[in-house]
């Protein structure tokens, strides 16, 4: 028991798992197959790096073994997201996929969709993008203008899709498109639909970012054929299905830790920070012990089917606020800049040219207030 000392069986699971991680991190870094880098998550896109992840079991972990999971508990997999944040090692790949593609497969696809697509989603060899975002449309998801028409064998899709993370490298776009004209209900007649990128009439264009890199991406929809059984859910019931997407994509540990490896070598690097710097060093790690509960929270919410929305919000806003502040001082306690070089100016370079993101991508933090707002009766 607890009391006695001793762990229970899932507490050593987990110790034992992280262990495990944490040596397979140590190998990959001595072998040089990466560099720790903040915002690993969106900018570290290695396919080797998750094929050797999917090798392992450590993707699809919660999924069960029918469709190529593991079948563990989502607090084995939230301890191997953390190690593989913490460590800044390249994950963009296969994120989007095993964060929400898959959980949304599970729940409202098709028996032939879950078994052609699950299993490679968990290998790390099949990789999604999520069409969400347009042009012109902001936070507002349900004002999307791609339009999808029937024909004989499914649908004909045009529109755009912009912010589309790794659509140039990745299989399949999961796009919501509008199947029926906007009524009262504008979250009515909106669909789900997978399209595979390399399918005539896509086009994706990279856009480049302040650090030179090209992560996001528009994708035009130029009469794109979709069949009708790569519709995810049933039509007209594709806000439903962004929504659980949204639980999963706003409160995951990636929504406080993109800054990590710059905190953790802020605090065992060479240079000894201020008094000053101490301080705001002890508050944030407060918080990010703080955050890491609540999260873990919205996991287990999220593994029981109960609502989540107000928590997911919570976590996203405190958590990327928190993220841009620890660049905050980071930059402070640098100043003039670290003494002797090594990791620290890079990982800040890096922390601060994706800063302004945070607070945008999943949800502006004003919409995400919004949320939680509603959520407790405002």
């Amino acid at each position: 028991s607890r009391g006695s000392g001793h762990m229970t069986t899932a507490e050593s699971t987990i110790v034992a798992l992280r262990a495990q991680v944490r040596r397979f991190l140590a190998e990959e870094l001595a072998a040089g197959s990466f560099r720790p880098s903040c915002d690993c998550w969106v900018r570290g896109h290695s396919p080797d790096f998750s094929r050797k992840l999917g090798d392992r079991g450590w993707l699809g972990m919660t999924w069960p073994r029918a469709y190529g999971g593991g079948a563990r508990s989502a607090r084995e997999r939230f301890t191997v997201l953390e190690e593989l944040l913490a460590a800044g090692a390249p994950v963009a790949a296969h994120w989007i996929a095993d964060r929400q593609t898959g959980p949304l497969l599970l729940r409202v696809g098709t028996e032939r969709q879950k078994r052609t697509l699950l299993p490679g989603l968990a290998r790390g060899r099949l990789f999604v993008a999520a069409g969400m975002s347009e042009p012109d449309s902001g936070s507002d998801l349900a004002s999307v203008r791609t339009r999808a028409v029937r024909t004989a064998t499914g649908w004909r899709v045009s529109g755009r899709k912009v912010w589309t993370s790794h659509a140039h490298k990745s299989h399949y776009l999961l796009t919501l498109v509008r199947t029926a004209p906007p009524g009262g209900d504008r979250h009515a007649g909106l669909s789900q639909m997978l399209i595979e990128l390399d399918s005539p009439g896509v086009h994706v264009r990279p856009i480049e970012v302040m650090t030179g890199e090209a992560h996001f991406t528009e994708v035009t929809l130029d009469d794109v054929d979709v069949p009708a059984d790569m519709v995810v859910g049933a039509v007209g019931d594709g806000w439903r299905g962004v929504m659980s997407e949204l639980a999963h994509e706003r409160s995951g540990p990636e929504r406080y830790l993109s800054t990590f490896p710059l905190f953790a070598e802020l605090v065992s690097g060479p240079t000894a920070p201020g008094a000053t710097a101490l301080a705001d060093i002890g508050s944030a790690a407060a918080r990010l012990w703080a955050l890491r509960a609540l999260s873990l929270r919205v996991q287990d919410l999220l593994e029981r089917r109960s609502p989540t929305d107000t928590a997911a919000a919570l976590v996203k806003d405190l958590g990327t606020r928190l993220e841009g502040e620890i660049v905050d001082i980071a930059r402070r306690a640098c100043r003039p800049g670290p003494a002797g070089g090594g990791p620290l100016p890079t990982l800040l370079r890096e922390a601060q040219l994706a800063a302004p993101s945070f607070t945008l991508r999943g949800g502006t933090n004003e919409i995400l207030r919004g949320v939680v707002a509603r959520g407790l009766g405002a």
